[in-house]
């Protein structure tokens, strides 16, 4: 079966020419909206927008929204002057001039599961055309916005905003509550104007959650009050974030409806901590995992927790528990005597370390989140709230489930961004709920993330590693799987894809080609955006 897609930029929906029957054709036309909403119909209708649209609406007093707004303002109108103040002077009269934000609660609560759903309509109405959005929340009106912003195309023969198969009906809501990218600002720092950019770019995929892996055994770039010798682990002094940046990342992210989980990974990946504190380390010469045998460490941990729960105030906080190696421990002779005296092996006293620390998370309010590994170790052991982060391999979310536990997907060998040689149909074919068939144990499934660890990026190449791989995964953890799965899944997944990564080109992501064989790899060679 042969098969091409025609595309203009103007142009919102997939035509394809299958060797069979047009019913066929039009059966798997869908619109260049990215992620796919819920429910939608169209019609054959184009509208143009008033670029000097109002907001109207219970909903045009809330900052969040109005925020929101200009953004989508200064993102639609940006070719016909609108952001430098050319608007057009002529009397040309616009099918839409209205945008009717109507929001049930106006609460700017942000925790996980808040209510993300919208409705969007477009209608035409003679001298009265307007778009309403509907939401039950200011978080799920950003959404709308943003579906509204993707619907909005410029038309360079009459330089007027327009909207293409009007009139549309929209009935959207997201698939999960958790919709992450975990960044690693540790292996290589990120200034915090790029942290933001990437933000800005997680909102045009309607992903909701940053996991911020903001220290790691290289480097320890956060200032922590309570203990300040901490950020001497930092790679400079340059290379660090005050206890305002990281104040400014989440209300930045907040209100584009974005919650930031902080993670500090104990007790493995922290030697960056003995730089400040030598006494955390086991022995100047065995520095890791952090020294299990001192009420002093536990202070330390304390004491960044204290501090991080002031700026962090969503619900999840991540532990991290991975890769621990105990042989420090039973090296040391000073640790050693101390496992003995507490008849614990060294597996025992990882145990009694991801445990403890788990308390004092659980005492400040937070939910913790652990890595695989402490899953895979002690099963029994973890609290009945523990969410368990899967990333090694597959079926550990249906086991975990199974134990009543809930759990992260993040598969490394189809989500970890950082494995270039991943092309974006594997990450889009993943699913966090493989394997589990009980609507119950489904239930537990949190959600997922792509990860994007930093060993071999940085500033000059984050974004293009990132994008647009990171879209596909947010389209599976939003949109419903029965229209992106199939054997016509990714037919009808790329030509769109290829649209959504030419339209955060345009918004000025740098997102590398969709069909790349290498992640962020630049194009082979001359030709259309649309085509790559």
């Amino acid at each position: 079966m042969g098969w091409c897609y025609c595309y203009k930029p103007t142009l919102l929906i997939i035509v394809f020419t299958f060797f069979i029957s047009q019913s066929f054709a039009a059966k798997f036309s869908l619109p260049f909206i990215w992620p796919l909403p819920a429910k939608f119909s169209f019609g054959n209708e184009t509208l143009s927008v008033d670029p000097t649209l109002p907001l109207i609406g219970n909903a045009a007093d809330s900052p969040i929204v109005k925020a929101g707004f200009d953004r989508f303002k200064g993102i639609v109108f940006t070719n016909n002057g609108y952001t430098f103040g050319f608007v057009r002077t002529d009397k040309a009269v616009y099918d839409v001039n209205k945008l009717n934000v109507v929001v049930h609660n106006k609460t700017e609560e942000l925790q996980l599961g808040v209510d993300e759903s919208y409705n969007l309509f477009i209608t035409k109405a003679t001298g009265s055309g307007k778009v309403t959005i509907e939401a039950n929340t200011v978080f799920g009106a950003l959404r709308g916005l943003e579906t509204f912003s993707q619907l909005c195309s410029f038309d360079y023969s009459t330089k007027t905003v327009q909207i293409y198969k009007a009139p549309w009906s929209i009935q959207d809501k997201p698939r999960f509550p958790f919709r992450g990218l975990m960044l690693d600002t540790s292996r290589h720092y990120l200034p915090v104007n790029v942290i933001k950019q990437i933000i800005e770019s997680m909102s045009y995929a309607k992903l909701n959650v940053l996991h911020w892996h903001i220290v790691d055994e290289q480097s320890f770039p956060l200032e922590v009050p309570s203990y300040p010798n901490l950020w001497k682990g930092s790679y400079s002094k340059w290379e660090r974030y005050t206890v305002e940046d990281a104040y400014e990342v989440v209300n930045f992210a907040k209100m584009r409806g974005i919650n930031v989980m902080a993670e500090v990974d104990v007790p493995g990946h922290a030697k960056s901590w003995g730089i400040g504190y030598p006494d955390v380390w086991p022995s100047p010469s065995c520095k890791t995992p952090l020294d299990v045998s001192k009420g002093s460490t536990f202070d330390v941990l304390s004491g960044i927790m204290t501090d991080m729960r002031k700026i962090f105030p969503f619900e999840l906080f991540h532990l991290g528990g991975d890769e621990v190696d105990t042989e420090c421990w039973t090296n040391t002779s000073r640790v050693n005597k101390w496992l003995q005296s507490h008849n614990m092996t060294a597996n025992d006293a990882y145990e009694y370390f991801v445990l403890k620390a788990q308390h004092m998370a659980l005492s400040k309010n937070w939910t913790p989140v652990n890595w695989e590994e402490t899953f895979n170790t002690f099963p029994t052991k973890l609290h009945p709230r523990t969410v368990v982060h899967n990333w090694l391999g597959s079926g550990v979310c249906p086991q975990v489930v199974a134990k009543g536990l809930r759990c992260i997907f993040s598969n490394q060998g189809v989500w970890y961004l950082d494995h270039v040689d991943v092309p974006w149909d594997v990450v889009y074919n993943a699913d966090p709920i493989e394997g589990i068939h009980e609507a119950s144990e489904q239930k537990l499934v949190l959600g997922g993330e792509v990860c994007m660890w930093a060993e071999v990026a940085d500033t000059s190449d984050v974004q293009q590693t990132i994008w647009p791989r990171a879209a596909a995964a947010a389209e599976r953890l939003w949109s419903p799987r029965q229209f992106t799965t199939g054997r016509n899944g990714n037919l009808t997944a790329l030509p769109r894809l290829q649209y959504f990564r030419c339209l955060l080109n345009r918004r000025g992501v740098p997102a590398a080609p969709v069909t790349n064989f290498y992640a962020r790899k630049p194009p082979t060679g001359p030709g259309s955006c649309y085509e790559q």
